[in-house]
């Protein structure tokens, strides 16, 4: 028995009650089920918004490049780099998310891209960008969980060692 089963039995009373309900909802939304949560919810709201910005595979449209120049101007990269990372990391790095492969520098590449967009483009849409946080952070401090390929990988390299 872990600690939280041994409070929530133990307990009497409404402080009995929560720690049994607490019990209840971490065996019903376990954590590799948060961290695929987080990797599906905060990827498909980069990969909608880099799809905007390419046409097919990953040609990009001509509007991206004069977003860039205007909307978007960085202070230090030029719009045509800033353009083709950005819409290339939008379209790849949600990918990788979804499928758990390479989570961490995944998300922390998303991270920073949400850093970036917070300090030069649009520094008032900070409650957005924090939600976007609250999603990348859990997936750079644990990864992607257990449904994943990172946890898959990480299985089967471990096997082969022993």
């Amino acid at each position: 028995m872990n600690t939280h089963t041994l409070h929530a039995t133990a307990a009497p009373g409404p402080a009995g009650k929560l720690a049994r309900l607490g019990a209840g909802l971490r065996r019903a939304l376990p954590e590799p089920l948060l961290l695929l949560v987080a990797r599906l919810g905060i990827g498909a709201v980069f990969f909608q918004s880099g799809r905007t910005k390419v046409e097919g595979l990953l040609t990009i449209k001509p509007s991206t490049y004069e977003l860039f120049r205007s909307e978007y101007a960085l202070p230090l990269l030029p719009p045509e780099l800033a353009a083709q990372l950005s819409a290339t990391a939008e379209n790849v790095l949600p990918i990788l998310l979804a499928f758990g492969l390479a989570t961490r520098p995944a998300a922390a590449g998303m991270f920073i891209m949400t850093a970036v967009i917070e300090i030069f483009v649009y520094p008032d849409a900070w409650p957005t960008h924090l939600s976007w946080a609250g999603l990348l952070l859990p997936l750079i401090a644990r990864g992607a969980g257990d449904w994943s390929l990172d946890h898959l990988l990480w299985r089967r390299y471990h096997k082969e060692q022993a």
